[in-house]
């Protein structure tokens, strides 16, 4: 009989007694001998109707909600689960990957015989359970009219700190699946700023908080010679290198602020909106910050009837020429009416550009004052709206190698860690700011005016 065919528990002591068991011997999943240790292990024995494990990065919280999932899958047969983030782009590469690695086996017929992962829509088992996998925005579309359309016994939702509120409330109503001892949501996070509406529904009492650390992992932390392994050496030698917001957070596992953050004004629930269609007669113009290295950064902005300005797509990735990203810039744009391409002043890039037909101008580069007028973009004014705002969605390409560094993967990413070199805010420290540069040029232009056409 497969391993999907068990059904150990007709009621929630005897799950939860199987389940405590099963962890205790680490036998909890038969394909890779998972021995959760600490909030890992309190995660799966818990049936809270609504947790979140949070903690640093590489503590394991992801591979315990996955492997969660999978036994509910396999213990109660017909159940439906899903695996959620805000995209479905952002799901190929960190919940997939992992749930086909290591919860799977990269040897399970699931794996070996169906579609590949960014095509996945779901996993069935031959017990008759679904696992299903979604994004709730997708390709630049709201999709969360599918998602809510089903109903289910577990919800994992990754990153669950990139969701709205709403999203998180919308989510709870579709527990309502039958046939199984309780239903649950539970989700996984990096810390955030202090005052997130995440953790506030913690202290709350609304959601179990589970904490979680670098020792839970048994891949980075040997619990009998009370030591990092090999692995955990070099692992928390690359969290110790970061710097910041960024270090407290993914090395620390500490929910705090920035201190000195230059773009105070920015707010997620104000300035991300969700895309729409852009009426043809708005403007259009792009914006290039140049990088190998370093991410390159292309941003497309529209700008409606009043001035506000939408960005409406992004590249940011490292590793490519820019005879590369030229090419796909001029696919991605198509037939759009492009007035302007602002970019860095590197005459060579700029010259490069120029010859993928990408005529270009330099950007306007006073730093202090850009800033200034950033700011009074980001701004929320008397009609109750602000004057920059970006489509909720991941660059066109998510640059893995960017993912697995714990660096930031699109200009959104950016703004909590862009601080000041000094109380005096003479200058922003230059890390991990050229998605903030794209922005600040796109703004200038706007603004400031702009230089000549080169090319």
């Amino acid at each position: 009989m497969p391993r999907e065919q068990e059904h150990w528990a007709h009621s929630l002591d005897e799950y939860q007694r199987k389940l405590i068991d099963a962890t205790i011997a680490g036998r909890v999943n038969p394909n890779s001998h998972y021995a959760p240790r600490g909030a890992c292990a309190e995660l799966l024995i818990s049936n809270k109707p609504e947790l979140l494990i949070s903690g640093p990065a590489g503590t394991g919280k992801s591979r315990a909600c996955l492997e969660k999932l999978y036994c509910f899958a396999r213990w109660f047969p017909g159940s439906r689960g899903l695996i959620v983030r805000k995209t479905r782009e952002s799901l190929t590469e960190s919940a997939l990957y992992t749930f086909e690695r290591f919860v799977l086996g990269l040897d399970h017929p699931l794996v070996v015989y169906g579609p590949q992962r960014r095509n996945r829509q779901n996993y069935v088992f031959a017990n008759g359970s679904e696992i299903l996998v979604a994004g709730l925005r997708s390709s630049g579309r709201d999709t969360s009219e599918k998602v809510m359309s089903t109903e289910y016994g577990m919800i994992y939702a990754q990153e669950a700190i990139e969701l709205a509120v709403g999203d998180l409330e919308r989510l709870t109503t579709r527990l309502r699946a039958t046939g199984t001892p309780f239903r649950q949501f539970m989700g996984d996070t990096n810390p955030g700023p202090p005052r997130h509406w995440l953790r506030m529904r913690c202290l709350r009492g609304t959601t179990l908080l589970l904490n979680s650390e670098h020792t839970d992992n048994p891949i980075l932390w040997d619990a009998d010679k009370l030591e990092w392994t090999e692995l955990g050496v070099a692992y928390i030698a690359r969290l110790d290198a970061l710097t910041g917001v960024r270090k407290e957070r993914l090395r620390y596992g500490r929910w705090v602020q920035a201190e000195g953050v230059v773009y105070a004004g920015w707010d997620p629930t104000v300035h991300l909106v969700q895309p729409f269609e852009i009426p043809d007669e708005w403007s259009r113009f792009r914006v290039i910050d140049f990088g190998y290295v370093h991410p390159f950064v292309c941003l497309w902005f529209a700008v409606d009837h009043d001035g506000r300005m939408f960005c409406y797509r992004q590249i940011y990735h490292t590793g490519r020429t820019v005879a590369t990203h030229a090419k796909q810039i001029v696919a991605l744009t198509g037939n759009e009416e492009i007035e302007a391409t602002v970019c860095d002043h590197d005459s060579g890039d700029r010259a490069t550009l120029a010859e993928h037909d990408i005529s270009n101008i330099p950007a306007k580069k006073a730093v202090l004052e850009g800033i200034d007028k950033v700011q009074d973009r980001l701004r929320v004014l008397g009609d109750g709206r602000a004057r920059l705002f970006f489509f909720d969605i991941p660059p066109v390409e998510i640059d893995r190698e960017l993912m697995d560094s714990h660096s930031p993967i699109s200009v959104q990413e950016e703004w909590d860690g862009y601080v000041w070199a000094n109380t005096q805010k003479e200058k922003p420290i230059k890390k991990d700011d050229h998605g903030l540069d794209c922005v600040r040029y796109g703004v200038a232009h706007q603004d400031m005016g702009v230089g000549s056409f080169v090319g």
